[in-house]
């Protein structure tokens, strides 16, 4: 069982669970650069826009910015490039499956430090329309209101 000290947080795709239903997650690995992990220590990515695809068997994350390292030299990562998803055969199938589905798509909620090795929250999402972000939004406030209530 993992301790809460074992995981900390980079950044949160927080657009993602407005624009999306989440169905399903997945943890996966990153192969990252140099440059990009230290990068990545500072806290300095973005996952906004991003999103998983497939590619010859393997699954890719595109779009995800991860700023250049400030101490950096000639060498430094591009902040913006495809970088490769690592997952069991087994979920790439099962992914690959889902995903020729209508409708559905992967998208990274969050990346994050798990015992010194950077992983992306991956999800299986199904878009909204319009008026389930209304409905969703409503929920949110109604639910906000009875926290009031309850707290006076």
């Amino acid at each position: 069982m993992a301790k809460e000290e074992d995981f900390k947080n980079i950044t949160v795709n927080r657009k993602a669970r407005h624009e999306y239903s989440i169905l399903q997650t997945f943890e996966a690995g990153i192969v990252l650069q140099g440059t990009e992990v230290k990068s990545l220590r500072q806290g300095k990515a973005n996952l906004v826009d991003s999103y998983a695809s497939l590619r010859n068997g393997e699954i890719w994350l595109i779009g995800a910015h991860i700023s250049e390292y400030t101490q950096g030299n000639i060498n430094n990562h591009i902040p913006v490039r495809d970088r490769k998803l690592l997952l069991n055969k087994n979920e790439i199938r099962r992914l690959i499956g889902k995903v020729k589905e209508k409708g559905l798509t992967l998208i990274p909620l969050r990346l994050y430090f798990k015992n010194g090795k950077v992983k992306v929250e991956l999800a299986l999402a199904k878009g909204k329309k319009v008026y389930d972000k209304r409905e969703s939004i409503a929920k949110r406030d109604l639910q906000r209101e009875q926290e009031r209530r309850i707290k006076f």
